[in-house]
């Protein structure tokens, strides 16, 4: 045990004793999850207002405000957050921070899709002023994709207030670490508020990130769907070797403080926090999309597949040019895949044109294996677009692939073997490794009981 992470507990230890919070006494029992997938919990009208409805959960943001604002009482701090960074009733952490006695914010930060959460996926975005506020607003993923010196200047702490959607590519979790790395060198503290993972915490599958593809897009060597927390992922990169590409002695003198959750079980998923789903991304209004990304985004990644149709049931209908609902439904079901059940859905796209889909719902949540259905969707692809899609992919698209998708060996296998790729052999690799990961992480990293 390093002694920054007994300084970290400790500090963790403490803010919760003031608030008799009972941190890491979660339960231990595990209720009987549905055995469908959740319906998503829509949002009320009068989220803004003031009353507080009952939640299982409180939020980091919660635990703090409850505390007095312990962990940045007389600080000046930055918040690196967006539109998801509400506390359980629904309002801004930043005007939460901004009301705080003793806290001076002075700067934003914004990750991929800015700060409201209004932008799509990969556009930069400029530095800019907050017209609600009035502060300014540093976007980390325009001309840098992490804090600058200059930006850190003159900041007691950077508070960092993200909602993950629990899957590896989805980038929040890329510039936390980003900026962890930045604030670790300048010998700013980072007080991390965190949140719930939407797809639980016993959740873990896919293929682990090889160390060639980790890019903005996969900054942590995890299964594709991770099984943790941003406050997990956040006490991993700061304990232990080798996780933060700065040198070992900057990583020993930084400073992490996490303001852990309230009565999160790592068996809860979004709607059962008893939390409002505010949209994390243009494409991800809800947690059926949650659902989605992890189940299909990477199926679609180039193999002639697509999800959704116009702005309707992202990541959830998929489709594939020259072939009917019907005989995808057809090929899907006679894989038998665990958890999953296919139909046909008629909806029209952005023009008002008419279009069919297959929609994907899952049946069973213990069975389902989220990312399996992605890799099956590419070796049908295989079949749907002979000889094969992928051996056809120029250097930048395959490298687009392979920074989503994180293995070589898959790829190697999919580009040179097509259709005829030994995919259960893939999956039973990936169920043993992910199998070790999850025991590691439950050792050393866990901060929520199941």
């Amino acid at each position: 045990m390093t002694a920054l992470f007994r300084q970290s507990l400790l500090r963790c230890h403490l803010l919760l004793a003031t608030i008799a919070v009972g941190f890491l006494g979660c339960s231990a029992s595990r209720p009987a999850p549905a055995a469908t997938e959740p319906a998503a919990r829509p949002a009320p009208a009068n989220a803004a207002l003031p009353h507080v409805p009952v939640h299982p959960v409180m939020l980091g943001i919660d635990v703090l405000e409850a505390s007095g604002f312990r962990a940045i009482q007389g600080k000046t701090v930055g918040l690196l957050t967006h539109a998801a960074g509400v506390n359980r009733r629904g309002q801004s952490t930043i005007d939460v921070l901004r009301r705080a006695s003793g806290v001076r914010l002075v700067a934003l930060f914004s990750p991929e899709h800015s700060l409201y959460s209004d932008e799509p996926a990969s556009k930069n975005v400029e530095d800019f002023r907050d017209p609600r506020s009035g502060l300014p607003v540093y976007s980390l993923h325009g001309k840098n994709r992490r804090p600058t010196p200059q930006q850190l200047k003159g900041l007691d702490a950077l508070v960092i207030d993200l909602q993950d959607i629990g899957v590896r590519s989805y980038t929040y979790n890329v510039t936390m670490r980003y900026a962890i790395e930045a604030c670790f060198q300048a010998g700013v503290e980072v007080v991390l508020l965190d949140r719930p993972n939407p797809l639980g915490g016993l959740k873990v599958d896919g293929p682990h990130l090889d160390r060639e593809w980790m890019s903005g897009v996969g900054a942590f060597r995890i299964p594709y769907v991770h099984g943790l927390t941003m406050g997990e992922l956040a006490r991993m990169a700061a304990n232990a070797p080798g996780v933060l590409a700065i040198p070992d002695d900057v990583r020993q003198r930084g400073r992490l403080t996490i303001v852990p959750m309230r009565g999160w079980k790592r068996s809860m998923r979004w709607p059962e926090t008893g939390l409002n789903f505010v949209p994390t991304s243009p494409m991800i209004r809800d947690f059926s999309a949650v659902v989605g990304y992890a189940m299909v985004g990477l199926g679609c990644e180039y193999s002639g597949f697509k999800h959704g149709i116009g702005k309707d049931h992202p990541f959830r209908a998929i489709t594939f040019r020259g072939k009917s609902p019907d005989q995808i439904i057809a090929d899907l079901n006679a894989l038998n895949l665990p958890g999953l059940a296919f139909r046909k859905i008629t909806t029209k796209n952005d023009q008002g044109h008419t279009l069919q889909a297959v929609y994907v719902q899952v049946t069973d949540w213990n069975a389902w294996n989220p990312t399996e259905l992605s890799f099956e969707l590419m070796r049908l692809a295989c079949r749907y677009d002979p000889p094969n899609p992928f051996a056809k992919l120029d250097a930048t698209k395959m490298r687009s692939f392979n920074i989503h998708v994180g293995s070589t060996e898959w790829w190697q296998a999919l580009s040179t073997q097509g259709a005829a790729v030994n995919l259960d052999a893939f999956k039973a690799r990936w169920r043993q490794q992910c199998e070790v990961y999850r025991q590691q992480t439950q050792r050393r990293w866990w901060i929520y009981a199941p």
